[in-house]
């Protein structure tokens, strides 16, 4: 493939140092992610100053690896991306001024990337396809919006939440259940195996298409703090709540929007609970989309696909940009 096809991005906003080396036809040459969650476990969540620190320590060699895996030099790569926000401030830094002294020592055009259209466009990597106008569902740890498309790069935010993200409830409640973390992956397993027992809320359920988990939160800690919980039920029971509350948005969305698309993208994407609802409860009613499972938590590929459409469409990035800890979608 010539020079003129591909884009090597890097990610850093949050506990995650990414690098990939992706197409114009969004095809990942490669993608390598050095992951943080087994050393901010000990502290059951994400610590800023922890996280930047170790993406200095591990962006060199993940941009390296990024290369090598790509099988690719820096002089076949025509634009570098890099998420300028949102995110941690300081984890932020350090990939957007990793990516300033490539460009500056490889003259190439730099691309800021804003982190949550990355995500949006997660689903379309590797020829994977999105019909427009669609809507997304965008959940993680730090985010959780539904957005509506009319095409491709063109966005009206819906709702989002007013307190928590679902991702960060899911976190929230594994540690109060001394469950580890991330607690996402740990909670659906036990979800797995136990019954939704406990009459947890579904908050907001039928307001508008906001969203809140912050109560729901709340009235886990109070059931586990009457005691004697059966934690696989109370796991199944709060996925449970979750789900509905995010299904029951996004089925609203799609009877008031009729999209071509329902996309569901982020961290909490990777959830094979969510993934069997949807195509059992959305399935008939519209087309369902969603990432790769190695695509939906934080990484570089996305944000490359998102880089070359932003190239495509506006060109290079200013060269003075910075790193924003609140980038509005769009």
């Amino acid at each position: 493939m010539g020079a003129s096809h591909l884009i090597l991005a890097i990610e850093t906003s949050c506990d995650e140092t990414a690098a990939a080396v992706v197409s114009d036809d969004y095809r990942v040459l490669s993608s390598v992610v050095a992951s943080q969650a087994s050393l901010h476990a000990q502290w059951g969540g994400v610590v800023p100053e922890v996280a930047s620190r170790e993406h200095v320590t591990a962006i060199t060699a993940t941009v390296a690896a990024a290369l090598s895996e790509a099988a690719v030099l820096p002089g076949s790569v025509k634009a570098i991306a890099v998420t300028a926000g949102p995110g941690l401030p300081g984890c932020l830094a350090v990939g957007v001024a990793t990516a300033k002294a490539l460009a500056l020592a490889w003259h190439r055009p730099l691309v800021a990337v804003n982190h949550l259209e990355g995500h949006l466009f997660s689903a379309e990597l590797d020829g994977a396809d999105v019909t427009y106008p669609a809507v997304f569902l965008l959940v993680s740890g730090g985010h959780c919006m539904l957005v509506h498309a009319p095409q491709r790069g063109t966005y009206e935010v819906l709702g989002a939440t007013r307190d928590d993200s679902v991702g960060e409830a899911y976190d929230k409640v594994a540690r109060e259940l001394g469950l580890g973390y991330p607690g996402g992956p740990i909670l659906d397993r036990l979800a797995g195996t136990g019954t939704d027992t406990y009459a947890l809320p579904r908050p907001m359920l039928g307001a508008g298409y906001d969203f809140s988990f912050s109560g729901l939160k709340t009235a886990v800690r109070r059931t586990i703090e009457r005691g004697d919980v059966d934690v696989p039920d109370l796991a199944a029971s709060f996925a449970a709540a979750c789900m509905d509350v995010l299904l029951g948005k996004l089925k609203r969305a799609v009877e008031d929007l009729s999209p071509h698309s329902a996309v569901v993208v982020g961290g909490v994407a990777a959830s094979p609970i969510l993934r069997e609802r949807l195509r059992t409860e959305l399935g008939h009613r519209t087309q369902i989309r969603l990432p790769d499972l190695r695509y939906a938590t934080d990484n570089a590929a996305m944000i490359g696909a998102a880089g070359w459409w932003r190239f495509e469409q506006s060109g290079p990035s200013p060269e003075g940009f910075g790193v924003r800890a609140h980038l509005p979608l769009g």
